[in-house]
């Protein structure tokens, strides 16, 4: 396929009068490439008799090639520009894109590109926020990033921003979607974030070059942040946030929806209350995400790497601090370091330790203490169950003992461990060794 032609195809069908996404969604269910398409106006096939009777006046405008002088203009100052493209029958173009009603049929893209292959949570909120909404994008969002999870939003200032930065600090790293053109810096206050993604992350828009931020836009943008997800994070939102139409958007995609709940007559959280009344999930952590979403993520993280161990100064919320935020120092100011279910090494039985037995306790007594994973109440599949009896003893394993123990391969081991360290059942000591994770309290 010659890119060159294929990019320029979609432009002509971008650019045709009265051709829009639904109606070019179904020209390319019935050919190759969208160059096939613009060649063969004279046979555009139709479902039914009023997208006959639409079809029929837009490809005699594609056919006058009334798309031309816009198409080539676009063509010209993107090239221009270096500017990347995902067409929609390129191998990259996402598959969740494809199957909303109203697909782009291009995105322009800086960055990485395989990052529209993972698994995908959205963390969306307001501009003008709270600590406590900040505090808790970026946490979310680094635990997530953490096992694999890339954080998308939308490159705005206030929860968005902090969601890039929690996204960037770990391996699933995060995607912005732009309600303008590739090459507009804005907001020019994010311009530091914005090279981050260029260089860790990706930047993707279906808008072309020039095209200023208008607020049409960004209905146009929320539909691709919420279509690239599993989930949708409402982290702080007012009644009328425009974020609220992304959580819209989500459930007519049938996407999860979830919402952080914030203080009682706080403003800017009444439009997350909302939501939790209207049924969407309500989240405090990343664990409740990956408790709801796990069979997907279980599905998509077996394509990605298994992760580095982090080092016991590797806390999410301090690798964020130590990236630029500027801007934000007096909203932050405050915030604490939260790396839940942290376990120090000297919380693992030491070498010599009695056993119940020979202490003398009853063994009765031990057993009709409950585990950790039932206390939590957590519904285990079969393979976690069998990692976890194997981890019942209380005493910590290396990831690689689990292997043989299991006769698992270690990407099998590493990804449901992952999972249920998310979950909290499990903790993660420095040098891969793992220990089963007890509840902070009883009461």
């Amino acid at each position: 396929m010659d890119l060159q032609k294929e990019f320029f195809a979609c432009l002509a069908l971008r650019h045709t009068p009265r051709l829009g996404p639904k109606l070019w969604k179904v020209l390319f269910a019935h050919y190759p490439s969208a160059y096939e398409i613009v060649r063969s106006t004279s046979g555009w096939p139709a479902v039914d008799p009023e997208q006959e009777r639409a079809l029929r006046g837009v490809a005699k405008s594609c056919a006058a090639e009334k798309w031309r002088p816009k198409a080539e203009v676009e063509y010209r100052e993107a090239i221009k520009a270096g500017m990347e493209v995902v067409t929609w029958f390129d191998p990259r173009f996402p598959e969740s894109l494809k199957n909303i009603e109203d697909p782009p049929c291009m995105l322009y893209v800086s960055g990485d590109v395989s990052l529209l292959k993972n698994p995908g949570v959205a963390v969306v909120g307001a501009r003008e926020c709270t600590a406590l909404g900040l505090n808790s994008a970026g946490r979310i969002s680094a635990q997530l990033s953490r096992i694999g999870i890339t954080v998308i939003s939308g490159l705005a200032l206030g929860i968005d921003r902090q969601a890039h930065l929690g996204g960037l600090s770990g391996i699933g790293s995060s995607i912005a979607v732009l309600g303008c053109g590739l090459d507009i810096a804005y907001p020019y206050d994010n311009v530091d974030v914005r090279r981050a993604l260029d260089a860790k992350g990706l930047v993707v828009t279906e808008f072309g070059p020039g095209v200023s931020p208008r607020p049409g836009n960004f209905p146009f943008r929320n539909r691709i942040i919420s279509a690239l997800s599993l989930g949708v994070l409402v982290a702080e939102a007012a009644h009328n946030s425009g974020s609220l139409i992304t959580a819209r958007l989500a459930g007519e995609h049938g996407r999860e929806v979830f919402a952080l709940p914030g203080p009682l007559g706080q403003p800017t959280f009444t439009g997350c209350h909302k939501l939790i009344k209207q049924g969407a999930s309500l989240v405090e952590s990343a664990e409740d995400i990956v408790e709801i979403l796990r069979f997907d993520f279980a599905r998509e993280l077996a394509a990605i790497p298994d992760p580095e161990p982090l080092d016991e100064t590797d806390d999410p919320l301090v690798v964020l601090s130590e990236m630029n935020l500027a801007g934000m120092a007096g909203k932050t100011a405050g915030i604490q370091a939260n790396n839940p279910g942290k376990v120090a090494p000297s919380d693992a039985t030491p070498a010599g330790t009695k056993t119940d037995a020979e202490a003398g306790k009853s063994p009765t007594s031990a057993r009709k203490r409950p585990s950790a994973v039932e206390r939590k109440g957590l519904v285990l599949d079969a393979e976690e169950r069998a990692l976890m009896d194997v981890l019942a003893a209380g005493e910590k394993l290396h990831i690689d003992a689990l292997g043989r123990t299991l006769g698992w391969e270690s990407s099998r081991v590493s990804q449901v461990l992952l999972m249920l360290e998310m979950r909290g059942a499990v903790h993660q000591l420095p040098g891969m060794w793992y220990l089963a994770r007890e509840p902070e309290c009883d009461a």
